[in-house]
């Protein structure tokens, strides 16, 4: 939620706030003083980290998909590293009893990764609009999302967060191409703006599809329905309120012991 206030700034100040709208992302002073606090605010950036659903679909032999172990590291341990050194230090891990604790057993606290985690139990989810909801009330501020089953060290969630502070969006997608797409979730855009999300269409010549990380303002937690790809996506993209930054790097999922003897090379 957005309020009104009045301040007094330096006239040559001003102009060096005035000269970064260019009509197009930063169309006001407004949105120049909005984005120039966010990203002076930046080093305390918030992350949610989503690992929920049923703990046996999660299950890679004897581990789960975020604790497996790619060489040395396991897959949130990859996460957690990266979210620092973007200058995301607040965390939220999503998870149910069992995959919190293996989470916890390797994060603890998170400060040997320079942040502070905090662990959200899930007790029963119906899809990842569900789970996410779990944080509502606890973060007040825009925050990332990423799933934890990716390695997604490669893509510049930087840009991505940058991108989503410039529009006036209610989330911003990461996008990339696909050559599956019916296996994702499927956007039509135009220049930034996603005009409509599809999760998983039988049939498509789209190819433009939705990696799941994503940045969003609060008041995403408030919309209904179970899943965010079934649900809340198709919803505010109908509503103009989802855009889309394009990614050249892809995210690796991490679904079985063939991905993490893959990816481990």
């Amino acid at each position: 939620m957005k309020k009104k206030i009045s301040i007094t700034i330096e006239e040559n100040v001003m102009k060096e706030i005035d000269a970064i709208v260019d009509n197009i992302y930063i169309r006001n002073r407004s949105q120049a003083v909005e984005f120039l606090a966010r990203s002076a605010l930046g080093e305390r950036k918030t992350a949610v980290i989503l690992a929920g659903g049923a703990e046996k679909s999660l299950r890679i032999g004897n581990d789960y998909r975020p604790t497996a172990k790619m060489n040395k590291k396991s897959v949130i341990e990859i996460a957690v590293e990266k979210l620092s050194a973007s200058g995301f230090k607040e965390i939220f891990v999503i998870a149910r009893q069992n995959v919190l604790t293996k989470i916890f057993e390797i994060l603890k606290d998170g400060s040997l990764y320079g942040v502070n985690i905090s662990y959200i139990e899930e007790k029963e989810s119906k899809g990842t609009a569900d789970s996410l909801r779990l944080a509502r009330g606890k973060i007040k501020k825009t925050f990332l999302v990423v799933y934890a089953d990716i390695i997604f060290n490669k893509i510049n969630i930087e840009e991505l967060w940058n991108q989503h502070i410039r529009q006036n969006a209610l989330a911003t997608l990461l996008l990339t191409t696909s050559a599956t797409p019916s296996e994702k979730g499927v956007v039509i855009v135009e220049g930034s703006k996603i005009l409509t999300f599809s999760q998983k269409p039988e049939n498509t010549e789209n190819y433009v599809v939705f990696s799941p990380i994503f940045v969003a303002e609060p008041e995403l937690l408030n919309y209904r329905g179970e899943s965010l790809e079934n649900d809340v996506f198709p919803k505010i993209a109908e509503k103009g309120l989802l855009v889309g930054y394009m990614s050249a790097q892809r995210e690796m999922h991490i679904h079985s012991e063939e991905d993490v003897r893959k990816f481990s090379k």
